[in-house]
């Protein structure tokens, strides 16, 4: 192929070279182009995301559209811009283009991912999407500042520190809520049936989030457990929290994920499978044909609670991850829905290593996971069997007083006492619900 525009005589290795120097560090640009090509060829391991030959083939126009554009930027714009910066700047702009969830992550975005997945980061502890052009609370972590502040799921953040984020990507949302521990952020807010909106001042805290909690016996030999996130270790400490359940004599189960953001799809396949027979469907993911293509999750592993009836506790709050935990056992027959509509998000996002030193990586929209009956949740949620309206002011008084049973220590007497009467009647409706079918059983 001739680049005449730019090159007398250019091929793909030289691109790609080129390119692996633009994005390379300061002082490792030559060993960026010498390995450029080896680097792409090992590092993508899953084939239907690699790049081909005949890939490059039909991009090369466009590449070569692009570096020129690179090139006049890096010479004539009236800052002085590396060439790493122009390149981010784009690769930001192509990624904010294409959905709420794609997204360049430059190093340290990518690290701050890598830390959401093991359950700690540094923060106000929100978990958020984009709805209409805004930043909009999903559910605030239990015990963390946002959640001490009163912020709700279904705020919706019209500021940050005085600057109106319309249109903010969800990625640099999240980046200015971020920061160091001890720094304030004063957010303005606006929820549902609010007049006007209203400022909240957060203090940003070290998060660090335990995703399994409030395992106890309730009634009736009921258990009760609840589920904050899916990261890394929620299926094991689950495992951990129903066996002791089950060895004090629970005969029927409450899993409680309302608030529950969502999280890793493996921890969410894995906390379904305990529930479900081996092979069952638990999630399908549809991308596009010939690309990712349709893909289903099975039940698998060693451990298969079939026996004890269920209920699942969902809301506004509920979404991703713990969309495809409710939809499988809702489909399946295995457990009842109690609650409100979960948030609907149901897209799959692939987090993709690039550069050198894989220190930067795509975070790329590649399909939509269904219901095991092939039900659409994305945007659209799913709906409990069982409906029960809570209003958000109740529904904080029940997190608060379930906050002072959990970790009665932290909390004065006096305080813990203006809660006392806070009632929940989701749970109190899975409750007679499990009781019912005990009882006929």
């Amino acid at each position: 192929m001739s680049c005449h525009r730019l090159f007398p005589v250019c091929s793909h290795a030289v691109l790609l070279g080129l390119f692996a120097a633009m994005l390379a560090p300061p002082g490792l640009a030559d060993d960026a182009v010498t390995n450029a090509a080896p680097a792409i060829e090992q590092d993508v391991d899953v084939e239907a995301l690699a790049v081909h030959e005949a890939d490059l083939d039909l991009a090369m126009p466009e590449i070569e559209l692009f570096t020129e554009a690179l090139l006049h930027v890096r010479k004539h714009y009236v800052n002085e811009k590396t060439y790493q910066e122009i390149v981010s700047g784009a690769l930001h702009g192509m990624l904010g283009e294409l959905d709420a969830h794609s997204s360049f992550l430059e190093p340290r975005d990518y690290e701050e991912m890598q830390d959401d997945t093991s359950g700690k980061f540094s923060g106000i502890g929100i978990h958020i999407g984009i709805r209409g052009g805004n930043p909009m609370v999903i559910a605030p972590i239990e015990g963390t500042p946002a959640f001490r502040a009163g912020l709700q799921s279904g705020d919706r953040i019209l500021k940050i520190d005085g600057e109106t984020i319309t249109n903010l990507s969800l990625r640099d949302s999240i980046k200015r809520l971020r920061g160091e521990t001890g720094t304030e952020v004063i957010l303005t807010v606006q929820g549902h049936g609010d007049d006007e909106p209203r400022e909240v001042p957060i203090v940003r805290e070290s998060i660090i989030v335990p995703s399994v909690k409030g395992a106890s016996l309730v009634r009736d030999n009921i258990g009760y457990v609840r589920i904050t996130q899916f990261s890394a270790p929620t299926d094991r400490l689950l495992k951990e929290a129903i066996v002791d359940l089950m060895e004090q004599g629970m005969d029927a189960l409450v899993l409680d994920l309302r608030g529950n953001p969502g999280g890793l799809l493996k921890s969410a396949v894995k906390v379904s499978s305990m529930f479900l027979p081996v092979g069952e469907v638990i999630v399908t993911t549809k991308g596009r044909p010939k690309v990712y293509g349709d893909r289903s999750s099975h039940s698998s592993g060693p451990l298969h609670l079939t026996e004890f009836p269920m209920a699942i506790l969902v809301n506004g709050g509920s979404a991703s991850a713990s969309e495809i935990v409710a939809g499988a056992l809702q489909d399946h027959g295995r457990a009842v829905l109690v609650g409100s509509t979960t948030f609907g998000k149901a897209s799959v996002q692939s987090v993709i290593p690039l550069g050198q030193g894989k220190k930067e990586a795509l975070r790329l929209t590649i399909a939509r996971y269904y219901t095991p009956s092939g039900k659409e949740i994305h945007d659209v949620g799913i709906e409990p069997d069982i409906s029960v309206h809570m209003k958000p002011s109740d529904w904080k008084r029940v997190q608060i007083r379930r906050s002072h049973l959990e970790t009665p220590l932290l909390f004065e007497d006096d305080v813990k006492s203006k809660y006392k009467d806070a009632e929940d009647h989701v749970l109190n409706r899975a409750l007679d619900v499990l009781l019912a079918v005990k009882i006929f059983k």
